[in-house]
């Protein structure tokens, strides 16, 4: 059985979800929705199944429950995995330890340190450690603008778009160029996506960084620095808006694959 726990952003015109349970019905496989609010994973009767997580509330109970049902089922992606993506504190750690370029990043309770990295790179990206969609990225040239401690600040790389990867089992399968005239060119932030052909350098760092964050399937951002690819952060549960590659029919057949291999 695949069970499946929807995406609570999905919306009638937007639902990540639906694209891929339309796909596993064409494909005759069974499934199910799992709400996570709607169990105790202590007492719930689940096992043997493979439960895929389009999306989650970033909040204890969800990740306590998947946690928890990971003991006896396949989570995909784990909640080792979707955890390090919803940090990007722990995906920066893991990216630099791998060897992954990505932009020179500071995170500090310490508001002279943070200062000292702002005065060395005239101006720095402020971003929550645990954010989505693009909320609440700043652009800060003062420490006036820092906000409250701890500080998750990367450099400021000139740039006037950047790149989702979607990355299925460490290979790129659909990547789009991401514009608009503000920092974030994320689409929820009025940014518009362009379908682009997957380039070999490309297809290196996106899928050296799913692998550093220990991803099944991943959506990875990228700029261009220095005429060569940096790696801005890694979604565990991506939307893949705008892709010209059928996306959900690729995750449909992942996570069927995945489930026939458990009852093997």
């Amino acid at each position: 059985m695949i069970r499946i726990v929807p995406k609570p952003t999905d919306t009638h015109d937007d639902n990540s979800t639906a694209a891929v349970l339309s796909e596993l019905k064409r494909a005759g496989t069974e499934y199910a929705l799992l709400d996570l609010d709607a169990i105790d994973p202590l007492s719930a009767s689940i096992a043997g199944d493979l439960i895929w997580v389009c999306g989650m509330k970033q909040d204890i109970h969800q990740f306590e429950c998947l946690d928890v049902l990971a003991l006896e089922n396949l989570v995909v992606n784990s909640p080792d995995a979707i955890a390090t993506c919803a940090s990007k504190v722990k995906t920066t750690a893991l990216l630099l330890k791998k060897g992954i370029p990505s932009p020179e990043t500071l995170f500090t309770a310490s508001r002279e340190l943070a200062a000292d990295f702002l005065a060395r790179h005239g101006k720095a990206v402020s971003k929550p450690v645990y954010g989505y969609d693009g909320i609440d990225v700043r652009l800060v040239t003062t420490p006036d603008e820092f906000g409250e401690a701890p500080y998750y600040l990367q450099e400021y790389v000139q740039n006037d778009r950047d790149f989702r990867v979607f990355v299925i089992e460490g290979k790129a399968v659909g990547a789009i160029c991401r514009q608009s005239a503000h920092l974030t060119h994320n689409i929820h932030q009025g940014g518009t996506g362009t379908p682009i052909e997957i380039d070999h350098e490309m297809q290196e760092v996106a899928g050296g960084a799913a692998d550093a964050v220990g991803a099944d399937y991943c959506g990875v951002d990228l700029l261009v620095e220095n005429g060569s690819y940096t790696v801005l952060e890694v979604n565990g549960t991506p939307n893949w808006h705008c892709m010209a590659a059928p996306i959900p029919k690729m995750l449909a057949r992942h996570l069927i694959e995945k489930e026939q291999a458990l009852r093997s």
